[in-house]
C-alpha cells in the first residue's frame, strides 16, 4: 500500500494520457544514483524472466530495488499500472564517449493495441548534459503506431523532448511513444536504465481521485468546475508538430483513454468524441 500523497493527481494523469510522458527531475538520491552506476559498472543489474511479479524482482540490496521502492516512484507506477505489476524487461542503454551517430528515432509497440498501457521507465543515474545527447521523447506521439524504424528517417520535430536533464531524473512514458537515443559528443560514458512493466488490474482509477469530479460528463463544454475545465485543456492541447486537422483524431484517442481510466463512458472535451456518438440508434435506444 502506497500512502495517497505519493499518487498522481487527475492533471497528472490527464498530462500524460495527452502527452504520453511525465518527468521527474532529480527525484531518486545521489546516494541512490552512484549504487547504480557502481552496479552497472561491476556485474551489471540482474535480470528475471518476462512475467515475474515486480515485488519479486531487485531484492535488497538492489539500487535499482531501492529506487523503485521509494514511496515517491512506486506511488507513480501504482497510479499508471496498479499494485505489483509484471516486470517485461530491462535494459541499460549505453551512449559510447563521441559515438558520431544517433539512434534512429522509433517505435516500441505496433503489435500492441490493447486500449490498457504497460510504462516504461527511463532512469538517469548521472547527469546528462546537451553535448551528451539524452534520451529524445515525442510527447504525443503514443497514438500512432510505427513499425518500429518507420520513423527512423526524421531528426527533428517541432516539441520534442530531449532528456536533458540532472542525475536521478525519471522520464515515465506510454509504451507506444517515439524515442531514440541522441549521439553522445562528450569524452564520457552515458547510460539510460529503461525497465517496462505490465499492470495485471483494470487500470481504473488507480491513482488520487479526490480531485476528480464525480460524474462529470459532457457539461464541460460549456461550463463545469474549474478541476473539470482543467483537465479538457489538458486534453485539447495539440503538440507542436501535429497536423492541423489531424490533431483532432489525437483529442478523440484522449477523450476514449480518459473515459477508460475514469469509467465516466460520458466525459467529453468540447463535444470531440459526443457528436460521432449521436447516432439515430443511439437516439432511438435512449428512447
Amino acid at each position: 500500500m502506497v500512502d495517497k500523497q505519493y499518487l498522481l493527481d487527475s492533471r497528472q494523469m490527464a498530462e500524460f494520457v495527452a502527452r504520453g510522458v511525465l518527468r521527474f527531475d532529480e527525484i531518486v538520491p545521489e546516494e541512490i544514483n552512484q549504487a547504480v552506476i557502481a552496479e552497472i559498472d561491476g556485474d551489471g543489474i540482474a535480470s528475471q524472466p518476462a512475467g515475474t511479479p515486480l515485488s519479486k524482482c531487485y531484492p535488497d540490496p538492489s539500487p535499482i530495488g531501492r529506487m523503485l521502492r521509494m514511496p515517491e516512484v512506486h506511488g507513480i507506477v501504482r497510479s499508471l499500472v496498479g499494485p505489483d505489476p509484471l516486470f517485461d524487461h530491462q535494459a541499460v542503454h549505453v551512449r559510447q564517449p563521441n559515438e558520431g551517430h544517433a539512434q534512429g528515432l522509433h517505435g516500441d509497440s505496433i503489435i500492441d493495441t490493447r486500449m490498457h498501457f504497460d510504462i516504461q521507465l527511463m532512469y538517469f543515474p548521472h547527469d546528462v548534459p546537451l553535448e551528451m545527447g539524452g534520451t529524445m521523447l515525442l510527447p504525443g506521439s503514443h497514438f500512432r503506431r510505427v513499425n518500429e524504424l518507420d520513423v527512423g528517417r526524421y531528426q527533428n520535430f517541432l516539441g520534442q523532448l530531449p532528456m536533458v536533464c540532472k542525475a536521478g531524473t525519471l522520464a515515465v512514458v506510454h509504451h507506444g511513444i517515439w524515442h531514440c537515443g541522441r549521439r553522445n559528443e562528450t569524452d564520457r560514458i552515458r547510460y539510460m536504465f529503461k525497465i517496462r512493466l505490465n499492470p495485471t488490474v483494470r487500470q481504473l482509477r488507480l491513482w488520487n481521485t479526490d480531485d476528480l469530479d464525480e460524474g462529470g460528463g459532457p457539461e464541460i463544454i460549456y461550463g463545469g468546475s474549474s478541476h473539470q475545465q482543467g483537465v479538457a485543456t489538458i486534453l485539447n492541447q495539440q503538440e507542436p508538430w501535429f497536423e492541423a486537422a489531424d490533431g483532432r483524431l489525437e483529442i478523440v484517442n484522449r477523450i476514449k483513454l480518459w473515459r477508460f481510466l475514469t469509467g465516466d463512458d460520458n466525459f467529453d472535451a468540447h463535444y470531440w468524441l459526443t457528436r460521432l456518438e449521436n447516432m439515430p440508434e443511439n437516439r432511438l435506444e435512449a428512447a
